[in-house]
């Protein structure tokens, strides 16, 4: 057993963080597309 497995820094689960992490880089490029669409319709 190497001394990172005896020292973990964060026993947080990680399907949480990489949920949160989708989330997030969802949320942006939805507003990014949300942002286009607007200026699409106002444009036209």
């Amino acid at each position: 057993m190497n001394e990172f497995e005896k020292n973990v820094q964060s026993k947080r689960n990680d399907a949480i963080d990489s949920g949160i992490g989708f989330v997030v880089s969802f949320g942006f490029f939805a507003t990014i597309f949300i942002i286009g669409t607007v200026i699409s319709v106002v444009g036209s």
